[in-house]
């Protein structure tokens, strides 16, 4: 018998233990004895939170609930994604792994993590922000994605000044982290479809403002995916409207005629995808017909050559109903 056991600490146990640390290690130098034991108090306490939430493959539900009762009362998910650029490696991921999990406890149909979050939205801020720094963009990424799934946080994120940083952080950062940007902006504009096509007609101006700068990037992987993305929204049902206004400004049309014509097929292709929509607009407006009629020629010339390389029924069935479309006006 081990008479020297360890009695397991308790969720506040282990909450203030990451509190204490966290200061700690803020205020010592790197390399200092503070600092390495800073570290493997953090690194132990994280790992028995993670046992809780995890278990054997069956966590007590009465240690869970009060862990997740005491990060609420003390905020520690807020110091855990605003300190995270502190912690090592290892660290790093069980943050990641622990908010995961809080985030997606149910209790009946609530989801309690989601509902304080609700009053804290700092948390989802901050775990925007990640993108800043290269050495934890990805861990904070995948914890923005978490929170993305639910529409309340979503919503805080979509209606925030905060979410114009996509931009910035799709074109500015390095090309893994330029992705994940780019696959959590997506996220926010596809997976809570009615909730973005109301913000969306109320904020036309703004965002297509905004988004028509990746359309227009430099960078070929954000153009691409951009222009793909920017189909996708488009021919949702839930976006009729926003649909109707885009197809209706000329210079989205003059914008999708220059991409046809872009170096990259793989541009060009995508670019097809949206200018398709503007051609198949039973009810044109008198400026894009116009702009259509007047490059009829051009245009009829240009699409019986355009991609007849390319092995795909549906693509050939759009374009020469594009084409029969065009000769009819």
């Amino acid at each position: 018998m081990n008479f020297f056991k360890t009695k397991p600490r308790t969720p506040p146990d282990l909450v203030r233990g990451l509190r204490d640390a966290i200061p700690r290690l803020e205020s010592s130098a790197p390399g200092s004895e503070t600092r390495r034991k800073s570290n493997d108090d953090i690194s132990k306490n994280l790992q028995q939170v993670k046992a809780i939430l995890y278990g054997d493959g069956d966590p007590a539900p009465e240690l869970v609930a009060q862990l997740a009762q005491e990060t609420y009362n003390t905020d520690l998910l807020h110091l855990l994604v605003t300190n995270v650029h502190r912690f090592e490696f290892e660290s790093r991921k069980d943050v990641v792994q622990i908010f995961n999990s809080l985030l997606r406890r149910q209790i009946g149909s609530r989801w309690p993590t989601v509902e304080y979050l609700v009053s804290k939205n700092d948390v989802i801020f901050a775990a925007l922000a990640g993108y800043e720094n290269e050495e934890i963009a990805l861990n904070t990424g995948m914890i923005l994605k978490e929170m993305l799934r639910h529409e309340q946080l979503s919503r805080i994120l979509l209606h925030s000044e905060q979410f114009y940083k996509f931009p910035h952080y799709i074109e500015t950062t390095t090309f893994g982290v330029s992705c994940d940007a780019f696959a959590n902006l997506k996220e926010t504009l596809t997976r809570h479809k009615p909730m973005v096509a109301e913000y969306l007609d109320k904020n036309y101006d703004r965002f297509f403002s905004s988004y028509t700068t990746l359309i227009l990037s430099n960078n070929y992987v954000t153009k691409r995916q951009s222009l793909k993305l920017l189909g996708e929204i488009l021919l949702d049902r839930a976006n009729f409207n926003v649909m109707t206004r885009y197809i209706g400004h000329e210079a989205n049309l003059k914008m999708m005629m220059n991409l046809l014509r872009d170096k990259s097929k793989n541009i060009q292709f995508e670019a097809f995808h949206v200018f398709k929509v503007f051609v198949a607009n039973p009810k044109k407006p008198a400026q894009i017909e116009t702009i259509l009629r007047r490059n009829k020629e051009k245009l009829l010339v240009f699409l019986k050559n355009f991609h007849n390389d390319k092995e795909d029924e549906q693509f050939s069935d759009e374009k020469q109903f594009l084409i029969v479309q065009i000769q009819q006006l």
